[in-house]
């Protein structure tokens, strides 16, 4: 995990209580005599589990030195994406550590280095787990990365190359035997694993967040989806939010891949419909931001994404259709969430209205 830089942290935490029980469990994790950890800082971003950076001396028998690392916590608030296993598995971050861990030892896809998983909600609070940290460059959202920030400076090549490597990237993640990577635990007990289940899945969760609301375009955008379903197309581990902001890059090269929460099992077309979304939406919701010098198009980049993953994946519409409708979902669930935190009023209107919304009725119309 990473940041930017400086300018993009939070203020440093008061969570002072968790630093001694943290050291003495980091210290079991890695052998060492001592661990101190000094204060906690917040970055900006994220909706899902309790993001914490810190930096530990570590004293491993040969004098102390500084290390820095990354603290994931499980928040009170029920998680932000549907469940694949309710029931079975209900902790975010247990399911990201467990997606990771299968990831690092199946693939060369690049993850953090992984301290170690705590169900035991007495250590901290509520379980967690912790990984080194990967410095680095992250697309940004805020502003969004199409219009300021590495990706917007970079050369014509580097960013045709950050494109591509990110869709490798995702090719290797899709090439991992899930089965044999022990993921079945990601398909609930009675449920057939793929894009059927998946709709289902996120149909149930919009209507859960919807509560008797009315959402038109969430609607219409369901009713083409179970319309058109496409036979499933093979099964692999899907990231479940794969796009260049949650790679962490280096010389435009993948360093770490981060947020495993939504990974589920089903056709890779998923994964790669919610990337050509994300590239949509960056560009054309986000203030109408102009294609840079060197950004692979779309079709290119799914011909880019053919060519790792050596098979064509051909028309990806349902599959960008149904990421709008997902994200479009999300929305809903993070302003229900917002709205109950006391942080934003609730008759705001931004659940019903907002890129994502935009993104899926603009799909809608191009059909």
């Amino acid at each position: 995990m990473s940041d930017q830089g400086p300018d993009i942290l939070g203020a440093r935490s008061d969570r002072s209580e968790l630093r001694e029980p943290l050291a003495g469990w980091l210290a079991e994790r890695l052998g060492a005599r001592s661990v101190d950890i000094g204060p906690f800082e917040v970055p900006s971003g994220g909706y899902s589990a309790e993001t914490l950076l810190f930096d530990a001396t570590v004293d491993r028998g040969s004098g102390p030195g500084t290390e820095r690392y990354v603290l994931r916590r499980e928040l009170p608030e029920p998680p932000v994406y549907p469940q694949q296993a309710p029931g079975e598995l209900d902790v975010e971050v247990d399911i990201q550590y467990r997606v990771m861990s299968a990831v690092a030892a199946h693939s060369d896809a690049p993850i953090a280095p992984l301290m170690g998983y705590e169900a035991d909600e007495s250590v901290l609070g509520g379980p967690f787990f912790a990984m080194g940290y990967v410095g680095g460059d992250i697309p940004r959202e805020d502003p969004i990365y199409t219009s300021a920030g590495f990706f917007f400076d970079a050369q014509p090549d580097q960013r045709r190359q950050l494109v591509d490597r990110g869709l490798r990237t995702m090719a290797q993640i899709h090439a991992i035997d899930w089965q044999a990577a022990g993921l079945d635990w990601l398909v609930a007990t009675g449920d057939r694993p793929g894009t059927a289940t998946q709709v289902r899945i996120w149909r149930d969760y919009s209507d859960r967040e919807l509560d008797g609301r009315d959402h038109p375009i969430l609607e219409a955008g369901f009713e083409y989806l179970y319309e058109n379903m496409p036979a499933d197309d093979g099964l692999c581990l899907n990231w479940g939010d794969g796009r260049p902001g949650n790679i962490i890059w280096q010389d435009f090269e993948p360093a770490c891949v981060t947020d495993f929460e939504a990974a589920c099992i089903a056709s890779p077309l998923v994964d790669l419909g919610w990337w050509l979304m994300f590239d949509r939406w960056s560009h054309e919701h986000m203030g109408d931001q102009p294609r840079l010098e060197g950004e692979p198009s779309r079709a290119e980049q799914r011909d880019l994404y053919a060519a790792h993953a050596g098979s064509d994946p051909g028309d990806t519409t349902w599959y960008e259709v149904f990421a709008a409708a997902r994200y479009t979902a999300i929305v809903v669930r993070v302003m229900n969430r917002t709205v109950l935190r006391g942080d934003m009023p609730a008759d705001n209107p931004f659940w019903l209205e907002n890129p994502s919304s935009d993104c899926l009725r603009a799909l809608l119309d191009e059909l």
